[in-house]
């Protein structure tokens, strides 16, 4: 049955209209944006009508870089007694969190992150998976039976989810091998590709709610003949290909000394930055690098609530977009899942690091808030190959609406109202979201809350050796 949407006012990809309703299919996409008014709010034939007064409808958000599981090490990581004074000692951490868990368990988290991504406005994840094994580094019996969980608790919650493959070789350059990567490592091109391959084949009959992707890890974990090969792959099957570059100074650093040169330039001599290339972070970086990622129309996805919390560094998110480069946000090691947090950060960060307001606005011909929005949304898009980010005919109806009542963004006017919401909304002001068509949250709440709440929390008290 045919859906009429009608929210006070739509987003409709750089100002909102009002007046408008979104007529989406039994399929869930969207037939058309129409004009109504309050004359014609009677009964429509062989239609179900869904008033939402006081709301601005949205298109959902994207996540293009999620670590499910580190959702568990949130708020146990805060000191330099359980996680050291830096990335790589945080690192040690993590892979204790790698760990721990069995496949069924990894579901159970997957299921809180996914719902929490929700309950964000987020309707498309990312999620770069490295857990492939047993814990004693042994593969399953089907070499996919983790990613099969996650992408399950997606399906479960009702978000789109890309499956980013990722490749896991090594500790490092010259570096011997580290029982923390145990569960990560394939140990050839030959058999990563073999068992991504037959995920694709699985998820055949999932259309536009799973996909894969493929996720050399780094430089310094995948080998260059590996990456060359598993790359070119990616490149034939027309798969978006994404990978962790220059995030730390001493991946430089290794770069150099096994290469003779950086992470980007290695990338582009190797013609491996394109359009379907999305490297994750990209924080340290030369100008010429900034005018090659230009040059290839490759993506950066950032993440900077997750920057901020490892000291990863500051994005030159300025320079990159005056070069032409687009960026999207991750959420990463899920310390904070707020894609609209995210796109504060972008831009606060360089006002403190230049001592000047608004250092994004107009950058590139666009305004600043429907340019932190559009990395939020159609570079996200763009980067995990998603059919999603904008509110159109021909579109899935995956959106969100704002409470226009909600003391962060009450008394916004049509306007300013995208500025409040990329600047100040609260995510309590968040109502509804929907994937095609189909409500995933509303009143603020997502429909297996309590069940995902109660599961979540009864597994970290069995970790933490509590028991009801």
């Amino acid at each position: 049955m045919t859906i009429l949407f009608r929210p006070e006012l739509v987003y409709t990809g750089d100002r909102f209209e009002g007046g408008k309703q979104i007529v989406v299919a039994d399929d869930g996409i969207i037939q058309g944006i129409e004009d109504w008014s309050i004359a014609d709010s009677g009964e429509v034939a062989g239609a179900t009508i869904e008033n939402l007064p006081g709301r601005a409808m949205l298109p959902g958000m994207i996540d293009v870089h999620s670590h499910s599981f580190q959702r568990t090490i949130r708020g146990s990581v805060e000191s330099r007694l359980k996680a050291g004074p830096n990335f790589w000692s945080w690192r040690d951490a993590m892979y204790r969190a790698a760990n721990r868990f069995s496949p069924e368990e990894l579901y159970t988290i997957a299921c809180m992150a996914f719902m929490e991504m929700a309950l964000a406005g987020i309707t498309t994840v990312g999620e770069f998976h490295y857990v492939h094994r047993d814990r004693d580094g042994s593969p399953y019996e089907n070499p996919n039976e983790i990613a099969l969980q996650v992408i399950r608790a997606a399906n479960d919650v009702g978000i789109r989810i890309a499956l980013l493959r990722v490749a896991y070789v090594r500790a490092g350059f010259n570096k011997p091998a580290d029982a923390g990567q145990r569960r990560f490592i394939e140990p050839t091109s030959e058999e990563f590709l073999t068992n991504t391959d037959a995920l694709r084949s699985a998820l055949r009959e999932s259309g536009e709610s799973a996909w894969i992707g493929v996720a050399p890890h780094s430089i310094r974990a995948v080998p260059i003949d590996y990456l060359r090969e598993i790359t070119a792959w990616a490149r034939s099957e027309r798969l978006p290909v994404h990978m962790h570059v220059a995030e730390q100074p001493a991946e430089n650093d290794a770069c150099m000394e096994e290469y003779g040169t950086t992470p980007f330039a290695l990338l582009d001599r190797e013609g491996i930055l394109e359009e379907k290339f999305t490297a994750i972070h990209g924080i340290h970086l030369s100008a010429g690098e900034i005018a090659a990622l230009g040059r290839s129309g490759a993506i950066i996805g950032a993440c900077p609530t997750t920057e901020r919390n490892l000291g990863d560094g500051i994005l030159p998110a300025d320079a990159l977009m005056r070069a032409g480069v687009r960026i999207a946000f991750g959420s990463d090691s899920l310390t904070q899942i707020d894609p609209l947090e995210n796109a504060r950060e972008l831009e606060y960060n360089l006002r403190l690091k230049q001592l000047e307001r608004a250092v994004l606005d107009n950058v590139d011909g666009t305004a600043l808030p429907q340019r932190l929005f559009a990395c939020s949304t159609v570079n996200g898009a763009a980067s995990l190959g998603a059919n999603a980010g904008t509110l159109a005919p021909g579109m899935p109806a995956d959106f969100f609406s704002v409470d226009f009542h909600d003391p962060s963004i009450a008394g916004s006017g049509p306007e300013e109202l995208l500025a409040s919401i990329v600047f100040g909304l609260a995510k309590t002001a968040i109502a509804e979201v929907a994937v095609n068509g189909r409500f995933l949250v509303q009143g603020g709440r997502h429909q297996r809350q309590e069940a995902v709440i109660r599961d979540y929390a009864a597994l970290m008290r069995r970790q933490a050796g509590v028991y009801d």
